[in-house]
C-alpha cells in the first residue's frame, strides 16, 4: 500500500515538472513572437514615416516600400507594403510641402 501511494507521487511530481516545462516553452515563444512583432511594426512605421517624408518628391524615390494613394484636396492615403499592413492619411501643404498626419490604422486582412 505504502509502495503504491509513493508510486502516485511520484506520478503526480513528474507531470506537475512536464507541465511546468511546457508552460516555460510556451512563455519563451510567447516573449519571442512580442518582440518580433514589435521589430516589424517599427519597420512598417519607419518606411511609411520615410514616404511621407518624401510624398513631395515621391518620383525621385527608386523603391518606395508604401503604396501612395490619393485621396482628393491633397490628401494621401499611405500604406505599407510588408506586414503588419499599416495606413496613413496625410495632408500636403503645396505651397510649404508640410505633410500633417490625419489618422492611422492598422489594415487587419
Amino acid at each position: 500500500m505504502i509502495i503504491a501511494w509513493v508510486l502516485s507521487l511520484l506520478f503526480l511530481l513528474s507531470s506537475l515538472v512536464s507541465h511546468l516545462e511546457r508552460l516555460a516553452a510556451l512563455e519563451m515563444i510567447a516573449a519571442n513572437s512580442y518582440v518580433e512583432s514589435q521589430k516589424q511594426f517599427i519597420a512598417a512605421e519607419k518606411s511609411l514615416f520615410e514616404c511621407e517624408r518624401h510624398l513631395s518628391s515621391i518620383a525621385v524615390l527608386e523603391n518606395p516600400t508604401c503604396h501612395i494613394q490619393s485621396a482628393g484636396k491633397n490628401r494621401w492615403l499611405i500604406s505599407s507594403k510588408e506586414k503588419p499592413v499599416l495606413e496613413i492619411l496625410v495632408h500636403l501643404d503645396v505651397k510649404t510641402n508640410a505633410v500633417t498626419r490625419l489618422n492611422w490604422r492598422q489594415n487587419f486582412e
